[in-house]
């Protein structure tokens, strides 16, 4: 689930050099110059796993694969340390440089966490067992692209492979199928149709979109559907990898915009920016907003509490029947090893067990959105199928374009904070991205 940005950098390096025997000098990443696939030989190991898949279908899905990977490998003991997204960054910089840091984390990928870690020396590139394991060839190039670095965490995009994922991710509109049969409309099938539905709901007393950013970095969500309407893949994926554009640029502003206008209208909720982010299923299952705007993350917890009520849809195209819109996606948060683990054979096995076939059909049962084929499990929900069916149609389409916090080390800070006060009123859209661009160009120039 995405996301919340804390500056890593400085941290890590100024506690690696206060430690016992550095010399005050930079850590290097380091990587076994021999690898062992064989988990048994290992002899009892107790891996630590820090994740932050704590919603309800996430929480099983772990639980279940990490009891299926002790059950394989039985002289292996998984301790499992959960937390939300935003507390997981916020202590994982601390765990990592310390002197017992977890074995494998979910590292966030992007300037602000994994290129940082990795200029840290905090992670260990999965190259020594790409033979082993065959990693990149088992994923699709552009998802190993996205949890790639480049030696000295320089850039993202390239590089190394440093993780990864069991979960894909497109961000795209659930909807409560019983409000819109209620006020006679039906799932849009145009951008057009979607606007002229979020205005058709607030006149009937409805709350259009439920929206939970107390946590600021949910806005990004709602913001980047926008992007996709006003600004092409090619070039959102230049400015989020630095090669080109500024977010002060004329489409990038008319999202934000939009986004300001759909707070003036009342499209959100009126405690928008009190209320917390993960608490969304609950409310929106109860009737709170006829759209809720995310990920897969949301799908398990909505499916129980909602049934075949609640469905899911990628944001509609400009004209019914024609290309589909850019949209957030990619990866789920990826499993990485960090580089002081003690097991790093073992922990490499466990990434390698956690993106098997078996485990995508555990990742499918829970109600996730597998990263690859499954085994043999399908989705048997409506709501899963909507979402296997959206994660083929953006892979086959090409329209996945990376989350926009990937494009400096402060910018979801930042760039949520903006939103924030935009969705307030605080500041105009011109403002708004204004400050973003002078976090972002501050960045390039250092970079």
């Amino acid at each position: 689930m995405r996301k919340p940005l804390v500056v890593l950098t400085a941290v890590l390096v100024a506690a690696s050099a206060c430690a016992p025997g550095s010399g005050g000098s930079k850590p290097k990443t380091t990587a076994p110059s021999a690898v062992s696939t064989d988990v048994a030989k290992a002899g009892p190991v107790t891996l630590t796993v820090w994740d932050q898949e704590v919603l309800g279908g996430q929480n099983e899905q772990m639980n279940k694969l990490n009891a299926a990977f002790h059950a394989k490998y039985p002289n292996v003991t998984i301790k499992r340390v959960s937390r939300s997204f935003s507390d997981l960054e916020k202590t994982l910089r601390l765990a990592l440089s310390g002197g017992n840091p977890p074995d494998v984390v979910e590292a966030n990928q992007g300037y602000g966490i994994m290129a940082a870690l990795v200029k840290a020396g905090a992670l260990m590139p999965l190259d020594p067992y790409e033979q082993a394991y065959g990693f990149r060839k088992r994923f699709p190039a552009g998802l190993t692209q996205l949890d790639s670095v480049s030696a000295g965490g320089k850039a993202i995009g390239s590089g190394s492979l440093y993780g990864v994922a069991m979960t894909g991710e497109a961000v795209g509109i659930y909807y409560n199928t019983d409000k819109l049969a209620k006020l006679g409309l039906k799932p849009p099938a145009t951008w057009a149709e979607f606007e002229q539905d979020l205005a058709t709901a607030k006149s009937r007393g409805e709350t259009p979109i439920y929206l939970a950013n107390l946590e600021k970095f949910p806005g990004i969500h709602e913001f980047g559907v926008l992007l996709g309407q006003t600004t092409g893949k090619d070039k959102l994926r230049d400015l989020v990898f630095g090669r080109g554009g500024a977010w002060t640029d004329p489409s990038v502003v008319q999202a934000a915009q939009r986004l300001a206008d759909w707070a003036k209208k009342g499209y959100f909720p009126s405690e928008v920016n009190a209320a917390k982010y993960n608490d969304s299923p609950a409310p929106f299952a109860k009737g709170e907003g006829v759209f809720l705007i995310g990920g897969p993350w949301f799908a398990a917890d909505l499916q129980k509490k909602m049934g075949d009520k609640v469905r899911y849809l990628l944001p509609p195209p400009a004209q019914a029947g024609g290309a589909p819109a850019a949209t957030l996606g990619g990866p789920g948060l990826p499993l990485a090893i960090t580089a002081k683990s003690k097991h790093p054979d073992v922990a490499a096995a466990y990434l390698n067990f956690m993106t098997s076939p078996q485990a995508m059909d555990v990742v499918t049962q829970t109600g996730g959105l597998a990263a690859l084929p499954p085994a043999s499990a399908q989705p048997t929900s409506a709501v899963g199928r909507d979402l296997s069916a959206a994660w083929k149609t953006a892979s086959d389409k090409d329209i996945l374009v990376p989350y926009l916090d990937y494009s400096t080390t402060t910018f979801l800070d930042t760039l949520g904070g903006v939103l924030q006060e935009i969705i307030a009123g605080k500041k105009t859209a011109q403002q708004g991205m204004q400050d973003a661009q002078r976090d972002y160009a501050a960045f390039l120039a250092k970079r």
